[in-house]
């Protein structure tokens, strides 16, 4: 049963802005919601708000309790708090240096419930993550795979190959032989079973992105699908770069089949994959909270 927004505790002006990720132009990205100056709020206030926004996550930024850390977020989406996402990673990083904060080093590390994320920004101001390790990987089993292809009606001859993709998010990673193939998928939403489904193709040559990203995940109105996904691109960026399968640099492309233009940037540097795109405030102003 849904606490009543009047039983949360007592409201205050705090800093919000909203953040179109993997975009430089505003509105063809994935949108945040970053509530700074979080203090004091408690995990139903955070739900309540985020499933208030409509949008895929929301943010909630405070102080570290780690020595190393510049600032501290929580992310939530509708139903449920995660331990680490992408876009909500690169949308609070935004919010906090727009708002004036100074990172203490070369890089800025933000503390969330995986850890310690490092985030870096180039001389144009755009910013990456350094992707964090996954919890789990290797390929699918058999009864998942099943699963898998039942939701997205497909047979195991269409799929080159499967892996496990989870770094917070429990992605399931399909690679499909091309990009065409993943933006003609028509999932069975009656199938999904609780599932977060990830699928690359790569696209032909002349393309301006080199793969094709489209992720599916239950929220609370139904089947979703992600405009553009961060967690699930790093995890996948270490997946098919690490099996050799791709370039250790590219583009992928997201949210083409519904109607936005997400850019991602995925390089391999040494140990890290960095995983980066644009970022652009269009609301600006405070949460009452």
């Amino acid at each position: 049963m849904r606490v009543p927004w009047q039983a949360l505790g007592m409201t205050r002006a705090r800093a919000f802005a909203q953040v179109d990720v993997f975009t430089h132009d505003a509105l063809l990205g994935n949108p945040v919601a970053v509530v700074l100056d979080a203090e004091g709020l408690d995990h139903d206030r955070m739900l309540a708000f985020t499933e208030w926004t409509n949008l895929s996550e929301a943010t909630f930024v405070g102080p570290p309790s780690h020595p190393d850390a510049d600032y501290a977020v929580r992310i939530f989406c509708p139903g449920r708090e995660l331990p680490f996402a992408g876009h909500p990673t690169l949308g609070s990083c935004h919010a906090w240096l727009e708002a004036g904060g100074v990172p203490k080093g070369d890089v800025i590390v933000q503390e969330c419930e995986l850890g310690l994320v490092r985030l870096r920004r180039d001389d144009a101001g755009t910013l990456a993550f350094a992707s964090p390790p996954r919890y789990r990987s290797g390929p699918l089993t058999d009864d998942e795979l099943d699963a898998v292809l039942r939701f997205l009606r497909l047979e195991r001859d269409e799929v080159v190959a499967h892996e496990w993709c989870d770094n917070g998010p429990g992605w399931r990673g399909l690679l499909l032989r091309s990009a065409e193939a993943v933006l003609n998928l028509d999932p069975d939403p009656s199938a999904l079973a609780g599932l977060d489904v990830g699928v690359v193709g790569p696209h032909a040559a002349g393309h301006d992105a080199d793969y094709e990203i489209r992720t599916f995940f239950p929220g609370t109105q139904g089947l979703t699908e992600d405009p553009v996904t961060g967690s699930f691109n790093a995890a996948v960026g270490e997946w098919l770069i690490g099996a050799g399968i791709a370039p250790s640099s590219y583009v992928a492309a997201q949210g083409t089949a519904i109607g936005r233009a997400g850019r991602i940037t995925v390089a391999q540097e040494g140990d890290d994959v960095w995983i980066g795109g644009g970022t652009v405030t269009v609301m600006r102003g405070e949460a009452l909270l």
